[in-house]
């Protein structure tokens, strides 16, 4: 017969719980000479239980647990509820409390392990990248809710599986981000509608030449392209956003319809096409927006499916919003003159001198046979003369070429497509070659 003291080991035990401090305490234990007694005393043992008072305040266990009273209108999270033990307020269906509770009928934690979690997918996002990387999980992705809860890392046995799953969740996100849009745009004027919006990674330049990506939310509303760190919920966030782009000004460009050499390619969820563009990093999907000044954003998404929906909805909110608007008049000069250019939806080109309105020429669209520039304030245009047949050189210096640049491509393009209603289809590079297998 052997006598062992072991309180601490007991109480953890009695307790409940095994924390990860506890199960290497507990491991350390069991090579100590008591518990080799133990193991070597026979049938029969005799254990000596000492009770420690300081244990549950050391032990941050909570209310109920034998010991000095505390706050009991604390909120503090316990070890226990974090291990799975959960609150039970009904006096009824705690467990019996030890004899040296203080009050019996007080609300214990009891362990019940956790079976269902909950993630709502309005405005939730999906990622299938490795924290900090730009590696792909093998079969697996999270669900990020809009608050911040997580489903964690859902892994599946095969690459089937998984992308069903992915494509039924970005599916159903999808549509209640349709609802949303819906439900918003009832309370908008005709010309202030939302086309589309939702999340994407933006990319960014670390100190150290690192590439990071962060997630943002866009969104293409009227005449303007929107960038949040988190969804506009209110009228008001809607001017809180972090830029705000006119949408004539601004230029989609697919960069990457790519995609590594690893289980996704058996999925379907890539655009099947050749690479043709330089690799700046190992994320499928990307995408550029060329705002003025010879600014842009880089963007990555999730799936082709989100690359060819970001790629329409662009094309189908600048059609619009060149519709809308009908011209946009820019300050420019030559050689010392302060003059106006007009690009206009049914008239083309015009330039006229700012002070006398004077109309010192105009064009239509198809006269516009080609242009260039020297990246910085000047661009040359040039316009075929109907009459003669020659080329006119119009040269002219803008405070933000770019924007002008954009906007004239906007224009253009909007006019071929009210000629051609399939141009617009037929210009989604992504959208082509969708789902070709």
């Amino acid at each position: 017969m052997v006598s062992v003291e072991i309180s601490l080991f007991i109480h953890i035990f009695y307790r409940g719980v095994l924390s990860t401090k506890s199960l290497s305490s507990y491991q350390k234990y069991l090579k100590t000479k008591q518990v080799h007694l133990l193991r070597n005393a026979g049938d029969e043992v005799t254990i000596t239980v000492q009770y420690l008072r300081e244990a549950p305040s050391f032990l941050k266990l909570p209310l109920g647990s034998p010991g000095p009273s505390s706050d009991h209108s604390s909120g503090a999270s316990s070890p226990l509820f974090d291990s799975g033990l959960h609150l039970n307020g009904n006096s009824t269906n705690t467990a019996p409390s030890s004899p040296s509770s203080p009050i019996a009928n007080e609300p214990k934690y009891e362990k019940r392990w956790l079976d269902t979690l909950s993630v709502p997918l309005s405005m939730a996002r999906i990622s299938r990248y490795k924290a900090g990387t730009d590696k792909l999980r093998s079969n697996a992705f999270e669900v990020l809710a809009l608050d911040g809860v997580s489903t964690g890392i859902l892994q599946f046995y095969t690459a089937q599986e998984c992308a069903d799953w992915l494509r039924a969740l970005s599916t159903n996100i999808s549509d209640l981000t349709l609802q949303n849009m819906k439900m918003a745009n009832k309370c908008c004027s005709l010309s202030d509608q939302i086309i589309h919006m939702g999340w994407v990674n933006e990319r960014f330049e670390g100190t150290d030449s690192s590439q990071l990506y962060k997630y943002k939310f866009l969104a293409l509303k009227g005449s303007s392209f929107y960038i949040f760190s988190t969804p506009p919920v209110s009228t008001l966030d809607w001017v809180r956003a972090e830029k705000i782009y006119h949408l004539c000004e601004v230029l989609f460009k697919v960069h990457k319809l790519w995609l590594a050499d690893d289980c996704w390619l058996q999925a379907n969820l890539y655009l099947g096409i050749h690479q043709d563009y330089e690799l700046e990093d190992q994320r499928p999907y990307c995408f550029s927006v060329m705002v003025g000044h010879g600014k842009s954003h880089y963007f990555n998404v999730e799936l082709g499916s989100e690359l060819a929906a970001w790629e329409k909805s662009f094309q189908r909110a600048i059609f619009l919003e060149v519709q809308r608007t009908g011209s946009k008049t820019y300050m420019c000069s030559w050689q010392g003159v302060t003059l106006c250019f007009t690009v206009d939806f049914a008239l083309g080109f015009t330039c006229f001198e700012s002070k006398t309105k004077n109309v010192l020429w105009r064009f239509k669209f198809s006269q516009l046979k080609g242009s260039s520039d020297d990246g910085k304030t000047r661009v040359k245009l040039l316009f075929q003369n109907l009459d003669t047949k020659q080329i006119e050189m119009k040269e002219l210096e803008f405070q933000d070429l770019t924007a002008v640049l954009h906007c004239i491509h906007s224009f253009i393009a909007a006019k071929v497509a009210s000629l051609d209603p399939v141009f617009i289809d037929s210009q989604c590079m992504a959208r082509k070659y969708m789902y070709n297998n």
